[in-house]
């Protein structure tokens, strides 16, 4: 019996390291558990936090100190006038993607709509009127306005442009921008101002004037319209704003970024045509770049039973019949060739 005590305690503290060993692990273990469940999402949502604040900035734009419309002062030192002109300042900054194509189009677009405003004696700046009604493109409304200056269908017709299911002028560039043209110097001369002009562009002229004898004012600052109307100067004056001052905006691109604007030469049409794309195909090109640069032709034929001579614009180049290339040409990398252009970001 003494002999079996004996090894009974041997064997007691054999084992009573370990076993020691393993209360304390377990306890520790115990205590970590506790503490990160009750303070580990805690800890863990503040870290993300701070990472948050420190890598993601949001500014407040820099308002102007002047700002001008066809060359009338912006009355800034209005509180409601500043805070409206604020909101479209942010909203066009920070839609970034957007506004970063309106750069680009305008590149391409404005040389062709700025000798057309002049020649017909309307201010340069109603070109930011075409960007943010369609954002250069041949924009479609919800209420059929179309192209960009989006005209009506019965507005079109009143200001000389052919408007049917075959053409539809109100797609062509020029001759939409001289109807749009037309429009505003009518507007000028019934509201008696630009800044009247431009939201009679989008109320309408009859809209703009009835609300002008309702409030007792012909100043456009000064009257309550609309939502839309409301910021439709604002938008155009931001889009100016932005697009003359890139780099302040945030905006920085090189000259090779921009769309070019585009080489091309005419092909008179006086009769009818059968076919467009195989009109296109005998001028080297396809019907898709036919479109392109001719929108205004609305289907694939024109029967042209009065005769009219239209002129069909085409590419000089940078434009291919994909369908008609043979392989070598396609892998022909050299075909394209950035424009030989200063690299440098704007600062404009």
């Amino acid at each position: 019996m003494r002999t079996f005590a004996v090894m009974l305690n041997v064997r007691q503290k054999r084992f009573r390291f370990p076993m020691a060993m393993a209360v304390v692990f377990l306890s520790i273990w115990t205590v970590l558990l506790f503490t990160f469940s009750a303070s580990g999402p805690h800890d863990a949502d503040l870290e993300f936090e701070e990472r948050f604040n420190k890598d993601y900035r949001i500014y407040s734009i820099p308002m102007p100190e002047r700002v001008t419309f066809c060359g009338n002062v912006v009355p800034l030192f209005d509180t409601d006038v500043r805070e409206r002109l604020d909101r479209e300042l942010l909203v066009n900054t920070y839609w970034q993607s957007n506004t970063l194509l309106l750069h680009k189009r305008a590149h391409r677009w404005f040389p062709v709509i700025e000798p057309i405003l002049k020649a017909n004696g309307i201010p340069d700046d109603f070109k930011y009127l075409a960007v943010i009604e369609s954002g250069l493109t041949q924009a479609v409304s919800p209420s059929k306005a179309v192209g960009f200056w989006q005209l009506l269908e019965a507005t079109g017709k009143q200001f000389g442009l052919e408007v049917n299911d075959e053409v539809d002028e109100r797609y062509h560039i020029e001759k939409s921008t001289e109807a749009a043209c037309k429009y505003l110097n009518e507007a000028f001369g019934k509201l008696g101002s630009w800044e009247m002009a431009a939201g009679g562009y989008n109320m309408g002229m009859g809209g703009i004037n009835k609300q002008m004898g309702r409030q007792g004012t012909d100043n456009y600052y000064d009257l309550i319209l609309n939502q839309e109307t409301n910021r439709y100067l604002f938008r155009i004056i931001a889009a100016k704003v932005i697009l003359e001052n890139p780099t302040r905006y945030g905006f920085h691109f090189r000259e090779k970024d921009l769309y070019q604007p585009e080489e091309t030469y005419e092909v008179t049409i006086s009769g009818p045509v059968e076919d467009f794309a195989k009109f296109a195909a005998e001028h080297n090109t396809s019907y898709k770049v036919l479109k392109i640069f001719n929108p205004w032709l609305r289907e694939n034929y024109l029967t042209n039973k009065s005769g009219k001579t239209y002129s069909v614009r085409l590419p000089k180049k940078g434009y291919f019949n994909l369908s008609g290339a043979d392989r070598e040409l396609l892998m022909d990398t050299a075909l394209w060739t950035p424009p030989s252009r200063d690299d440098a970001p704007s600062e404009e």
